[in-house]
């Protein structure tokens, strides 16, 4: 396998993620995998939460495709796309943990339209803390903040967090 077709393989894997990611959280966290998603949806006590294992189990397939590929005499293509797997792990964590969650603190504003509108979609669908009645559940790609606000009302706010008085009086 050529250099460029590796990286055009890796690119593409990196964006097809993007559909797989929408799927999982979709229909699998927000399905039957809403036993470990469901502590993402809660207010957090300590650095980890039952979701975190999502992670490890999402690198597994990256990993094998990796030592596949390099190790075991597999196909040369599967070491691209194990590396486009973990690549979109890494630009997902730095977008979701580190800028949205801010699980490692930062001094990083979002400036940019684009960032502005994936932070803001991300945050509207963690204002559901029920399992249905989410929006917006693609992590680099998402609706406009106004289209997803208005779905929120369209379905009566169903599962909307109360306001926590508590955080709310604590960040001012």
């Amino acid at each position: 396998m050529t250099w460029l077709h590796g990286i055009l393989l890796f690119l593409a894997t990196v964006i097809g993620m993007e559909g797989f990611a929408y799927a999982a959280h979709r229909w699998v966290m927000h399905g039957w995998g809403w036993f470990l998603h469901a502590s993402h949806h809660t207010r957090r006590e300590g650095n980890w939460e039952l979701n975190d294992l999502y992670a490890a189990i999402f690198a597994v397939p990256s990993f094998l495709l990796i030592f596949g590929g390099l190790q075991l005499g597999w196909w040369p293509g599967f070491t691209w796309i194990g590396a486009g797997v973990a690549a979109y792990g890494a630009i997902y964590f730095g977008f979701h943990d580190i800028i949205v969650h801010q699980r490692i603190p930062t001094r990083y504003l979002p400036k940019s339209p684009y960032m502005k509108r994936i932070v803001q979609a991300h945050r509207l669908h963690h204002v559901v803390e029920t399992r249905e009645g989410n929006v917006s559940f693609g992590f680099l790609v998402a609706p406009k903040p106004e289209r997803l606000k208005a779905e929120l009302k369209r379905r009566g706010r169903q599962g909307v967090r109360a306001p926590d008085r508590d955080r709310t009086l604590a960040e001012k």
